[in-house]
C-alpha cells in the first residue's frame, strides 16, 4: 500500500508539472509578441507546505487505512501470517487482527469485499512534533461480508452497516506510522 500511495504521488507530481508546462508551452501568444513572452495573464499561485499537525495528520490517516485494506486483503483467505498486516500496525491492533483471522482460519470464514472508510483527524499529541494521533472513523461494513469459503454461506448472523472506530496512530522508531490501537463500536453508532 505504501509502494502504492508514493507511486500515485509521484504520478500525480507527474501530471501537474507535465500540465503546467505544457500550458505554457500552448499559450497563444499576444499580438505584437511573437515569442509569447508575458502570455500568461495569471499569476503564479503555491500552496504552503502542510505544517506537522497536518502532516502528521495525513500520515495517520494513510496508515489507518492502509490497515483496513490491509486486513480485508488477508481476510479473503484469513490469512493470519499476511506480511503486509504489519506494514500498517503495530501492538494491540496487530495482535487484534491476527488473532482474528487465526480464528477464521480455524472455523474455515473468509470475507468478500473491503469496509468503506471515512477517517477524519480528531487529535494530534504534541502539536509541534507530533507522534501520536487519534482517527476517528464511521466505518461501513455493508460491503465487507465474512462467509464459509466451503459452502459461500454466510458466517454470521451480526448485522453489517455504519460503525464508529477510535483509533490511535503513532510514529515509529523508523518514521513510519502505524495503527497500534483501535476500538469498533456496534452497527448503528454513527
Amino acid at each position: 500500500m505504501q509502494i502504492f500511495l508514493s507511486t500515485a504521488t509521484a504520478l500525480v507530481t507527474l501530471i501537474v508539472v507535465t500540465a503546467c508546462s505544457s500550458s505554457h508551452q500552448n499559450s497563444p501568444a499576444r499580438s505584437g509578441d511573437p515569442a509569447g513572452v508575458g502570455a500568461s495573464t495569471s499569476p503564479e499561485v503555491s500552496t504552503p507546505a502542510p505544517g506537522p499537525a497536518e502532516e502528521a495528520g495525513q500520515l495517520a490517516v494513510g496508515a489507518y487505512r492502509g490497515m483496513w485494506l490491509s486486513y480485508a486483503e488477508a481476510a479473503r483467505m484469513s490469512d493470519w501470517q499476511s506480511p503486509k498486516l504489519g506494514e500498517f500496525a503495530t501492538g494491540t491492533a496487530l495482535s487484534t487482527m491476527t488473532r482474528g483471522l487465526y480464528g477464521d482460519r480455524y472455523k474455515g470464514v473468509v470475507s468478500r469485499g473491503q469496509p468503506s472508510l471515512d477517517p477524519s483527524v480528531s487529535s494530534v499529541e504534541p502539536a509541534v512534533m507530533p507522534t501520536r494521533v487519534t482517527v476517528t472513523d464511521c466505518g461501513d461494513s455493508t460491503n465487507w461480508t465474512r462467509h464459509y469459503a466451503d459452502s459461500g454461506q454466510p458466517a454470521d448472523d451480526e448485522p453489517d452497516g455504519r460503525r464508529h472506530i477510535d483509533a490511535i496512530v503513532e510514529k515509529q522508531a523508523d518514521g513510519t506510522w502505524k495503527v497500534v490501537e483501535f476500538g469498533v463500536q456496534e452497527v448503528g453508532t454513527c
